[in-house]
């Protein structure tokens, strides 16, 4: 095993453990990880759905190479939903906490994902 793959197995791990305290960082640090108004409603989704991706996430540091597409999903999607919450933190005030919470992480699972992870499957033959 090389030293890369350790390092993909280990922020899957951080990532998907981070992924499953989005709940308690709503309740800690609001400014910076829950959207005004607060929507009961919002924050389930929102915390149902990370908490599935970090089960799913936690899963694949097992074995990384068998999940390149969970991996390249998460992402994609992590730089895609980060974006969007930063445009909407730069035009409403109420928001800029965000910029100092989840719009920095989801940017930055983004970027060390990508990085860490195969460009295309390694055939184990």
């Amino acid at each position: 095993m090389d030293e890369r793959h350790r390092y993909l197995q280990i922020a899957l791990i951080i990532v998907g453990i981070a992924f499953l305290l989005i709940y308690p960082l709503m309740k800690i640090w609001p400014s910076g990880w829950l959207w005004q108004p607060g929507q009961y409603e919002y924050e389930q989704m929102i915390i149902g759905v990370y908490a599935t991706l970090g089960i799913f996430l936690l899963l694949a540091s097992r074995q990384p190479e068998a999940n390149l597409s969970l991996i390249w999903f998460t992402v994609w999607s992590s730089l895609v939903h980060g974006l969007i919450m930063a445009v909407h933190a730069v035009i409403d005030p109420v928001e800029r906490g965000h910029l100092f919470g989840d719009v920095p992480a989801l940017l930055l699972v983004a970027i060390v994902l990508a990085f860490l992870t195969p460009r295309k499957e390694v055939s184990s033959t």
